[in-house]
């Protein structure tokens, strides 16, 4: 485990909108732009072998985009290589972080100077949320679900700690950049499953138009 002391001041980043990571959680990526593979190379030579997650933010009316302010950092701890020279990564989430300021120039992919200091329990055993009820939450869960015509491994979902239920569906559930942001920028579990559960109701009281459906 990285301890907070050794969380390095500047990381790369790997900008990829609707990508959530949260700390200890596990995100498989396909690599194969030339700027990221410079990156995964570039990463593989480091002590840390951290990358950083992170959305772009959504156009504004006044042109551009940017990033969001804050992201995730995930630990390289499984890759393999295609025979085309393409690869297949697995990160572990550390740490959010938030972006202090952007470096370009020296390497093809975005690197940043980041700030940890506002996520200090991302680092340390999982989170608890001793007021979650899991009954009913699967109830909706299986509502949405449904509704959208997905499914799940049920067994597996029952059977797992909170954090790790909590986190995996906040990454895997089809909701938009600016919720998986929301999720993402929870500052607990709690918060994080309060979000997620507000976002299944809205989902469901909702029609694709974005008005509610009268029951």
């Amino acid at each position: 485990m990285i301890a907070k002391t050794d969380l390095p001041d500047m990381i790369p980043l790997f900008p990829l909108p609707g990508a959530l990571l949260l700390p200890r959680a596990r995100l498989p990526l396909h690599i194969f732009e030339p700027r990221y593979l410079a990156m995964l190379d570039d990463t593989l030579k480091t002590e840390h072998r951290l990358i950083g997650m992170v959305q772009p933010r959504e156009p504004s009316a006044k042109g551009g985009a940017g990033l969001q302010s804050i992201g995730c950092a995930g630990r390289l701890t499984a890759f393999s290589e295609t025979e085309d020279g393409r690869y297949m990564i697995t990160l572990t989430g550390i740490s959010r972080f938030r972006i202090q300021a952007e470096t370009e120039g020296f390497t093809p992919y975005m690197r940043a100077q980041v700030d940890w200091g506002a996520f200090a329990r991302d680092v340390g055993p999982a989170e608890q949320d001793k007021s979650f009820a899991r009954k009913p939450f699967l109830d909706l869960l299986s509502r949405f679900l449904e509704d959208r015509g997905l499914s799940t491994d049920w067994d597996s979902l029952k059977e797992a700690e909170d954090e790790l239920m909590l986190n995996s569906l906040s990454m895997l559930l089809p909701f938009d950049v600016g919720d998986k942001q929301a999720l993402l920028e929870a500052p607990t579990l709690t918060d994080r499953r309060q979000t997620l559960t507000a976002l299944l109701e809205f989902a469901l009281h909702s029609g694709d138009d974005g008005t509610e459906i009268m029951q």
